[in-house]
């Protein structure tokens, strides 16, 4: 007999939810084809360009005949699948050594598909034409590698490195590029980058890099809280701006670091970085001990933004009794009006210092009465409660009744709305069972008896 045991799965103690269940998986990012008059050259005709065999094939594509060169034959080289790899990768090396620099721009637009197949040298040759002379080429060099950077991490880990760092704009936006795409397919070699980046001197890099931890502030572990931490303490408050705005995400992920960030962040001397301070706090699970003690430390703070923020946080954390007492002496020191206006709307109660119609829309409702006896109060004329009675309707009425005139109406009034009590006293006698209209059938007559 063979027994099955279910797999082990670690939970959180305080949900009871797998604690791997948020983590969302790796983004497998894959090389995208492009398509031209190029994809309908068959292997032969590509190596009879190749060769010189022929100059250019006719080719339909698009309802248009294109005459197709060597250039267009560089371009299919991706065509070359499996085994046949072996074929193509030659003839792409050949192709980066062309004198003609439309043929190096289509050997680079061809690497992604033919380095998923068989890298080896080709990105060493990327390296080379990145510093080509010929403006089209670097151009084409650069947009190689942002779109190979995020599949060949390791490929490209020093021409990335360098090209982050470019005086060119152009060369500098498009290794951004590709490292922004590494985030989501391998956040642990951007770690890496970011990690180097935020040693330079350039205020412009360190920006651009403590941005780029947002995206991976769940994916990553403990590096990245390092460097959330490490950019908190810069000195460009830029680079601070930018770390802060990751704690409302990291409050989500891992509140206790994130409480200690924001323990540090709220008493930043820049608004915007203590503004998102405040942020990661509202996120932070109310009854977490230590963000109530960062809410009230903020309501005394000097910047008014801040003091508002935490001042709106307090009906959320304390009950209507503490907040009164709170708001109570808040107002004792606080000098801007709108504040002032909130702190008297937590300090105002509704059943002591309302209007008379408030405080008796706190009291509650008086218990219904019943049908029974409502019914014997309206058959003896009286109203129940506060409502008016209700008059017979003149349709229920028999028809002489309805013919008399107002002024015998005005007489019966009178008479009809004078009923007798609903309580009569009971005398003694009544209670004994004796009546006025008694008659004793057997009179005790003395008489009889003497």
């Amino acid at each position: 007999m063979v027994v099955m045991t279910r797999e082990y799965i670690a939970r959180d103690p305080r949900t009871g939810r797998p604690i791997e269940m948020n983590r969302r998986p790796k983004v497998e990012k894959k090389i995208k084809s492009e398509t031209g008059p190029w994809v309908n050259l068959s292997q032969s005709e590509i190596l009879q360009l190749f060769d010189g065999t022929v100059d250019s094939i006719p080719k339909r594509w698009m309802n248009a005949t294109h005459s197709l060169t060597l250039v267009d034959a560089v371009r299919a080289l991706g065509k070359f699948q499996g085994h046949h790899v072996q074929k193509s990768y030659p003839l792409l090396m050949q192709s980066f050594e062309s004198e003609d620099p439309a043929i190096r721009v289509a050997s680079l637009q061809v690497l992604p598909e033919v380095a998923v197949l068989k890298s080896d040298e080709l990105f060493d040759w990327l390296s080379v034409l990145m510093d080509d002379s010929h403006p089209d080429v670097r151009k084409a060099a650069s947009h190689c590698l942002s779109v190979t950077s995020p599949v060949f991490p390791s490929g490209v880990e020093s021409i990335l490195a360098n090209e982050l760092r470019s005086s060119d704009r152009l060369r500098s936006a498009a290794a951004w590029k590709g490292l922004t795409g590494l985030c989501d397919t391998w956040p642990e070699v951007v770690v890496d980058h970011v990690d180097s980046l935020l040693l330079e001197e350039d205020t412009m890099l360190r920006t651009k890099a403590t941005k780029l931890l947002r995206k991976i502030v769940n994916r990553g572990d403990s590096a990245v809280w390092d460097l959330i931490s490490w950019s908190l303490n810069d000195s460009a408050v830029e680079v601070r701006r930018a770390a802060a705005k990751t704690l409302p995400s990291l409050a989500r992920k891992e509140s206790r670091i994130a409480t200690l960030f924001a323990e540090r962040a709220i008493v930043d001397p820049d608004s915007d970085v203590r503004l998102s301070a405040i942020k990661a706090i509202q996120t932070l699970d109310s009854d977490h001990g230590r963000a109530r003690e960062l809410v009230l430390k903020g309501t005394r703070s000097k910047d008014v933004q801040v003091r508002s923020a935490c001042i709106e946080l307090l009906p959320r954390l304390f009950g209507e009794d503490i907040l009164r007492t709170m708001a109570s002496d808040l107002l004792k020191t606080e000098t801007d009006a709108t504040i002032i206006a909130s702190l008297n709307e937590m300090t105002f109660d509704a059943s002591l210092d309302g209007t008379e119609a408030q405080k008796n829309a706190q009291l509650a409702p008086s218990a219904p009465v019943p049908a029974i006896d409502r019914e014997i109060a309206e058959a003896h004329g009286m109203r129940v409660g506060l409502e008016p009675e209700r008059p017979q309707p003149l349709a229920d009425k028999p028809p002489s009744e309805q013919s008399t005139t107002a002024a015998e109406q005005a007489e019966k009034k009178p008479a009809e709305t004078a009923t007798a009590p609903l309580y009569k006293a009971v005398s003694q006698d009544e209670m004994m069972g004796y009546d006025d209209d008694f008659e004793d059938e057997s009179p005790d007559d003395d008489a009889d008896y003497f």
